[in-house]
């Protein structure tokens, strides 16, 4: 039984917002799956430029929870870029038991309510 790695989890969250965006008519312009570089995915949708960071979590975690800090460095680049900065929260449990850890062969329940401005 293997417990997602804090990688796997930032992964299916990336395949989540990626296929948000593109049933939302978004046009990925570049993509970062790395877990420490901000932003995950830079879009166009209707001539405006936009930087969505991208994090998953496990329940109990709240997925639209995100460090203040590092989400003003990305800001600070969205700005200088004219680019509209949103935040993708994507929360993770066992499909059967949240209280269960999630394992590689579990089912899972995904909590996203799309997208989040950061102002």
């Amino acid at each position: 039984m293997e417990i997602l790695t804090t990688q796997e989890i930032h992964q299916l969250a990336m395949q989540e917002v990626g296929t948000y965006l593109e049933n939302e008519g978004f046009e990925f312009l570049a993509v970062n799956s790395q877990i420490k570089r901000s932003p995950q995915f830079v879009c166009v949708k209707d001539k405006t430029l936009y930087f969505v960071v991208a994090q998953g979590c496990l329940y109990p975690n709240a997925p639209k929870d995100f460090d203040r800090v590092k989400m003003e460095k990305v800001k600070s680049h969205a700005e200088k870029n004219n680019a509209q900065l949103y935040f993708a929260g994507v929360g993770f449990a066992h499909a059967n038991d949240y209280e269960k850890p999630l394992t590689k062969n579990d089912p899972y329940a995904v909590n996203f309510d799309g997208l989040q401005k950061v102002q």
